[in-house]
């Protein structure tokens, strides 16, 4: 299949990061015995600020879970339709010509899910058909990606849409003093993308050029079950975010990269552009060297990171979004888009341009 184009939103609401951080601290600065230790940690995920759901004052407003799904699903409908637009422009392809769409959210839950409720907002066929996917949390828009191209290898006429659409300032838990939930409130933000892929045949019917899809690798960790999640209850979703995830990185992703890129006949040296899930300074620092790659190799990942923060799914997205549009590698060249997540799981797909 060929990825055509990469459509992103985000919702109105940008707040710089010291403003965030001055935020946080008044609302935990009664109950946290180190204040500052919040500070600390919300400036070294190197994030510059964050585009929210709602304005910042709405969210002392939310009664609990049931108030925050609501909002999910109100905003996500809105930002994953303007998204889906994006994708569209330029392509001669709208809502009309997709057969199948994949939805990719860990933030909310909605029953029927996202694309069903598009459906209702837009005008996609009554026939298309739909794969909702939840519980991959970040690597869900490599794992997107890939389950695209299974469908399209088996129906390459036809057109397939992932959907990503994460809402992480609303799964936000004021009374969680653990530093995993410090972390995640410094870097998680809100966003949405849209991947048009267009199956091989009709892709050249059409004309439409994009990075062509060679292959995909699922691949799970062993003694990881804890590594990254939710716990989930009354209050809503709590993160599970533990620090060995660099070592996870270190400990596996150098082999897991060379014995696919063996299986397709080549090598990291073969690996002219890199599309990474941007899931923080240390994963990031962990993917330069696993990989032996440089500072440069991972700019946009970096410059994302810094722009919007971590977006779940979205982000892996919003990376190859600004590959394909500002960076765009050379033609025949070969590129890996890779991200890790819930299980604790990595994705790798290895790109054609």
């Amino acid at each position: 299949m060929r990825i055509v184009q990469v459509g992103t939103a985000l919702p109105p609401n940008y707040v710089d990061q010291e403003t965030l951080i001055a935020s946080f601290e008044r609302m935990w600065g009664k109950s946290h015995h180190n204040v500052r230790r919040v500070r600390q940690l919300h400036e070294s995920v190197k994030v510059g600020g964050r585009w929210l759901a709602l304005p910042m004052e709405q969210y002392e407003h939310l009664k609990g879970f049931g108030d925050a799904n609501d909002a999910f699903l109100r905003v996500g409908v809105e930002v994953g339709g303007r998204a889906l637009k994006a994708a569209f422009e330029g392509t001669g392809l709208d809502f009309k010509d997709i057969d199948a769409m994949f939805s990719a959210t860990v933030t909310g839950v909605a029953v029927p899910s996202l694309e069903a409720r598009l459906f209702h907002h837009h005008p996609l066929r009554p026939d298309f058909k739909r794969f909702p996917l939840f519980g991959l949390g970040c690597v869900a828009g490599a794992a997107g990606i890939s389950r695209a191209f299974d469908y399209l290898k088996a129906w390459p006429d036809q057109v397939a849409a992932l959907l990503s659409v994460e809402l992480c300032s609303l799964t936000l838990q004021p009374s969680d003093f653990s530093i995993a939930n410090l972390i995640s409130s410094g870097l998680f933000g809100d966003g949405s993308a849209a991947v048009l892929c267009v199956g091989d045949a009709r892709a050249e019917v059409l004309g439409l050029e994009g990075p062509r899809v060679v292959a995909t690798r699922s691949r799970m960790y062993p003694d990881s079950e804890r590594v990254m999640g939710w716990d989930i209850g009354e209050w809503g979703f709590r993160i599970v975010l533990d620090k060995s995830v660099p070592d996870v990185v270190n400990r596996y992703l150098r082999a897991d990269v060379d014995g696919f890129l063996a299986s397709q006949g080549l090598s990291r040296k073969d690996i002219t552009s890199w599309v990474c899930h941007p899931g923080g300074p240390k994963v990031l620092e962990a993917f330069e060297t696993a990989l032996e790659i440089t500072h440069d190799d991972l700019q946009l990942t970096w410059d994302s990171l810094q722009q919007v923060g971590n977006l779940s799914s979205a982000s892996v997205l919003f990376v190859l979004a600004e590959t394909m549009r500002s960076r765009r590698p050379a033609k025949g060249s070969y590129g890996m888009m890779l991200a890790m997540g819930p299980g604790f799981c990595s994705e790798l797909v290895l790109l054609k341009w």
